[in-house]
């Protein structure tokens, strides 16, 4: 899962130049622990990582330029996204 969370992290770095890699990290370990749990809140059969994987990309081709501003206005997550390191 590692390899899958650094191509995702690449791929959102490259659509999107204002995030740091620390934080272009922590973004995609957010969304994808977000949406496995959200998905198994909603009553779904876990489909795998494949399926968060290309969730992700889809999030990440039509939001990720915009994904910065994002953090500002979400309390929930602009706590963890104020580090550029990735001991987090």
């Amino acid at each position: 899962m590692q390899t899958k969370i650094d191509e995702l992290t690449f791929a959102l770095l490259e659509k999107n130049d204002k995030l740091s890699a620390a934080k272009a990290r922590a973004w995609i370990e957010l969304l994808w622990s977000d949406f496995e749990s959200s998905y198994a809140k909603a009553g779904y059969d876990y489909k795998g990582a494949a399926v968060t994987e290309m969730v992700i990309r889809k999030w990440i081709d039509g939001y990720g330029a915009q994904l910065h501003e994002f953090a500002n206005t979400n309390e929930k997550y602009k706590h963890l996204l104020e580090t550029d390191d990735f001991s987090n």
